[in-house]
């Protein structure tokens, strides 16, 4: 089951076999080959140079080189005319395509037709989505996505879908065109145009186009109950959930997760009696997808409230727990497409430890509550916490310690453990830095109450241990593909570092994370409204002026990073109000940017409300949950469904 659509590496190093038999020997169409491959590297745009050195290292074919190259240089080209090689054409007609609404992906262009023939797992287009009918094209995004995005959640039994994928029933329980719609949507995020022969408005387009068409079956499905509830609509709404969370879609993050949540206590699988799978009459398929989604959900659930210290709506899974041992121990996460080594991939492994780090933060969220019991000892309740995690933490497999030979969501694991020990030492922020920065004072008065500096050191270390994992992602897999997540405990370390009264604007970690915040902020919209917040933030704990040295700033390990984010004009004090103001414009009950002075530095608190609003939302009151008859009662032949 698990090679399901997967292109083995075995298949790959067959493209290097062909060419080692190539029959021809050295003549005169090699020598313009070799001409041809110098004049591209020496002249070409670097998009095409990147393309061809992967295809080599790759081992394409001398046939599939040559086809590539035929693409990007014409026949009659000249060393005296490679300037012009790429003919304006083909960009004109890209554009007329995008204009009609009509995506043309150029299969037979050797660029995307190699990249995404390699591509980790081959699904076709059709009867999926009417955006494009490449297989190649959508290969490569279903690839993206399987690799960088759905390790995290895991809330999709990912061979038992590709394989209803391939199958092509659109009727079916286990796949949709709401739920491959929803993928593609995602995995545009991650995709880089250079590998597709897209620009990155090219990219953009296509992503807005396969939400569109999601959007399209939401507006279907999103009042299902019952037994017309599809599995596949539940788990295309987490996806959409998380589209949204990377956009800054107003409110529709919490309205997506909310929805998920009505359609999970609809099929029973949450939040209600225990239900015995195996007494049913479903398939080992269903069987396998619904515990697969429940404990995802379980887990998006437990992750977003927890960030943004909201108590949880899924308190319970209603069904077993996925074996430890249920995936393949041999399996491999590889790194697709970038080179880079292949690591184990210890899913099933992952998932139950990333369940138990759940119920750990799902009782941390509901002492946030504010209607939380009365005579209950919070001081006690957060040490019992702290024990826990450093339990959970300490029990972990010894395998699990090499981080360097870790595949990335064990990395993004190690950070949401750090994360949640932060958010334990939340309410000591206050009192410290930022209240002692200038303007705080004189408008608020000193802050009198207890800090616990203890706590405040573990939150920390936390927020160091955070720098060093965001180190090791970068290097050993870039940050461009990293989950959102990454960017979430980034912002956390940073205010972290910036609350303490030890903060130095040329700490070594606080630097790094700076750092990397620089590289991802404008992958997303939200990213794009959150740095200039930070920036300012940075200027007022700094007293508004620079007080670092420039010297040696720029001989530190990221500092021409950082100098460059600080030094841009494009989001300096009037993109931090802009900000602002786009985000009063939206919540009425927060105060206005009047309200405050203009150096005060935003709390912990504001960053985290500010950052839940431009991603997720403002969370509303959850809809009432639907009624006991609303069981799950799927039409469960796998293959075909009443919806």
């Amino acid at each position: 089951m698990a090679d399901i659509g997967k292109d083995t590496r075995s298949d790959r190093q067959d493209h290097g076999h062909a060419a080692k038999q190539d029959p021809d020997g050295p003549n005169d169409r090699d020598n313009k080959l070799i001409n041809d491959l110098f004049n591209i590297i020496r002249s070409a745009d670097e998009r095409h140079t990147r393309t061809l050195l992967q295809m080599i290292r790759r081992h394409a074919t001398i046939q599939e080189v040559r086809a590539f190259m035929d693409s990007v240089v014409p026949r009659n080209a000249t060393a005296e005319t490679n300037g012009t090689w790429l003919p304006t054409a083909r960009g004109t007609k890209r554009r007329a395509d995008a204009e009609t609404g009509r995506l043309e992906h150029r299969s037979k262009v050797m660029d995307i037709d190699y990249m995404c023939n390699m591509a980790y797992f081959k699904v076709p287009a059709k009867p999926w989505t009417t955006v494009t009918d490449d297989d190649n094209l959508v290969s490569h995004l279903v690839s993206l996505y399987f690799t960088w995005d759905y390790p995290f959640y895991a809330f999709v039994d990912r061979d038992i879908l590709l394989r209803y994928m391939i199958i092509g029933n659109v009727n079916s329980d286990l796949c949709s065109p709401f739920l491959v719609n929803a993928i593609l949507a995602n995995a545009c995020m991650y995709a880089e145009g250079s590998e597709i022969n897209m620009t990155a408005e090219d990219v953009d387009t296509m992503s807005t186009k396969f939400l569109a068409e999601a959007e399209r079956h939401l507006g279907a499905h999103q009042f299902d109950r019952g037994s017309v509830v599809r599995l596949a609509s539940l788990q295309a709404a987490l996806l959409l959930y998380e589209r949204y969370s990377m956009s800054g879609e107003d409110g529709n993050g919490y309205a997506l997760l909310n929805l998920a949540i009505d359609l999970g206590e609809a099929l029973g699988i949450i939040n209600g009696p225990k239900l015995n799978l195996s007494k049913t009459h479903m398939t080992e398929d269903m069987i396998s997808s619904i515990k697969r989604t429940a404990w995802g959900l379980f887990q998006v659930d437990t992750v977003v409230h927890a960030n943004f210290l909201r108590p949880c709506r899924v308190n319970e899974v209603s069904i077993d727990r996925i074996a430890r041992d249920d995936s393949d121990k041999d399996e491999q996460w590889v790194p697709y497409p970038i080179d880079g080594q292949a690591r184990p991939f210890w899913m099933s492994e992952y998932f139950d430890e990333s369940c138990r780090l759940s119920y750990i933060a799902r009782d941390i969220c509901h002492i946030y509550h504010e209607n939380v019991e009365p005579g209950i000892d919070v001081v006690e309740r957060k040490e019992h916490f702290y024990k826990s995690l450093r339990q959970w933490e300490s029990e972990l497999p010894t395998k699990f310690s090499d981080t360097k030979t870790l595949a990335p969501h064990f990395v993004l694991l190690k950070m949401r453990y750090h994360a949640l020990t932060i958010i334990l030492s939340f309410e000591h922020f206050q009192g410290a830095v930022p209240c002692d920065a200038r303007g705080w004072q004189q408008s608020h008065g000193k802050y009198s109450g207890v800090v616990d500096p203890h706590a405040l050191e573990t939150a920390l270390s936390s927020a160091r241990e955070i720098s060093a994992l965001v180190r090791l992602h970068r290097c050993e897999f870039g940050i461009r593909r990293s989950h959102q997540y990454v960017m979430y405990v980034i912002m956390l370390a940073l205010f972290t570092m910036l609350e303490h009264q030890s903060f130095d604007v040329l700490d070594r970690d606080f630097l790094s994370l700076t750092s990397a915040f620089s590289m991802i902020y404008h992958n997303t919209p939200v990213g794009r409204k959150l740095f200039p917040v930070f920036r300012q933030s940075v200027t007022v704990r700094t007293g508004g002026r620079p007080t670092f040295d420039f010297v040696e700033l720029a001989h530190q390990a990221q500092g021409l990073a950082v100098l460059s984010a600080f030094s841009d004009t494009s989001a300096q004090q009037g993109g931090y109000r802009k900000a602002q103001r786009e985000l009063y414009a939206r919540d009425p009950d927060l105060c206005g940017p009047e309200d405050h002075s203009p150096d005060q530095l935003p709390p912990m608190e504001e960053m985290l409300r500010m950052y839940e609003r431009l991603s997720v939302g403002k969370e509303l009151n959850p809809h009432t949950p639907p009624s006991e008859a609303f069981r799950f009662s799927p039409s469960d032949n796998s293959g075909s469904s009443s919806a």
